[in-house]
């Protein structure tokens, strides 16, 4: 278990810290165009932070057990990690198409006529390595979920063995 929580906060910290600089500049500059669709989807990928936010208290609790679980946190832990995961499939899924597609997405991209002048100096190798990054952003993702919610598992299981 020492090693499994080792990992999970490795990739929370990993996930607080890039995806909450990425989601508070998100938020800054969808408000200063003030953009709604923008401004939604930045609030709902705000849930891998805050999920990686309850992980990393719950990994304070149960290395130090006199610190209480407060009675909100293992519902971030699921409800939020749940989120947290449809977007990770999300970004490994379109991570597994810009790299295994990249010509052909760089093609219907350009046949789109949005943002030409940046699709026009783009290649099939910057797609798919993009997508490459998707890739692992996104397994980073569910792979802390998946951690966090077997430590979460572990911690009630202790916690309910020493209660009774």
């Amino acid at each position: 278990m020492k090693r499994s929580l080792k990992i999970a906060s490795i990739l929370s910290w990993i996930n607080l810290v890039f995806w909450g600089l990425n989601v508070g500049s998100a938020l800054l500059s969808s408000l200063t165009g003030f953009n709604p669709l923008i401004l939604v989807s930045v609030v709902l990928l705000a849930a891998i932070p805050l999920h990686s936010y309850a992980a990393l208290q719950l990994h304070k609790s149960i290395r130090k057990p006199e610190i209480k679980l407060s009675h909100q946190t293992p519902v971030g832990i699921r409800f939020v990690g749940l989120v947290a995961m449809l977007f990770g499939f999300f970004f490994v899924l379109g991570g597994l198409l810009m790299a295994r597609n990249g010509a052909e997405m760089l093609n219907s991209l350009r046949e789109q006529g949005f943002m030409k002048e940046m699709y026009a100096q783009m290649t099939a190798d910057m797609i798919r390595q993009w997508g490459v990054v998707m890739l692992v952003l996104g397994a980073i993702v569910i792979v802390n979920v998946v951690l966090n919610l077997r430590l979460l598992r572990w911690y009630y299981l202790v916690h309910q063995s020493d209660a009774s």
